[in-house]
């Protein structure tokens, strides 16, 4: 997939949005694209007995307060693969705070479930989820960042309406760069 097909792709499509995984869940290998040359590479390897719990990506065309475009964690069903274009709903975002090295940053996940004419999703809101789970995957970016030196605090768990914002809010900081740049991913993010 080049960088020109990822730009192309629009944050969303109706009540829905576009999801690029870098990273397949159960994967402990940490994948990142590279906007220069529109490939994907291995940024890390996470530590034995860790490993992401869903795929993880990004929204193409959006900015999220931390500079990179906006975090996805897509609850499907099985893992995809990196670079994988996946249709979903956000159903919520788990909303965090993260400091490093003294400097504290929001650093919001988007969840969203795979949706499309034959893919129906199991939740329409973070509400519809098993407590059990978002316990589990919020303590998978605490330990994740923990091990990365970072402080990762939950904030709180919001639903559809605060997604459908954080979207709106990701998508206004693109259209302040200059015309047809690309939202510059940072090469030292987790």
């Amino acid at each position: 997939m080049s960088s020109s097909s990822i730009e192309s792709l629009s944050p969303q499509v109706g009540d829905l949005v576009n999801v690029v995984v870098e990273t397949p869940g159960g994967s402990r290998n940490k994948f990142m694209y590279d906007e220069e040359t529109g490939l994907f590479r291995l940024h890390k390897i996470l530590p034995m007995g860790s490993a992401f719990p869903f795929d993880f990506g990004f929204v193409p065309g959006t900015r999220a307060d931390d500079g990179d475009p906006l975090d996805v964690l897509v609850l499907g069903d099985e893992p995809t693969f990196t670079g994988c274009h996946v249709t979903v709903r956000a159903i919520g975002v788990l909303e965090a705070r993260q400091t490093e090295k003294g400097r504290t940053i929001r650093n919001d996940r988007l969840l969203g479930v795979p949706e499309g004419k034959k893919i129906r999703p199991h939740a329409r809101s973070i509400r519809d989820l098993p407590a059990s789970l978002l316990d589990q995957i919020e303590h998978f970016f605490v330990s994740y960042n923990r091990y990365e030196g970072r402080d990762f605090r939950i904030l709180r768990r919001s639903g559809p309406r605060t997604a459908r914002a954080l979207l709106a809010r990701a998508r206004r900081a693109v259209a302040a760069l200059p015309a047809g740049r690309f939202p510059s991913v940072d090469p030292s993010r987790g």
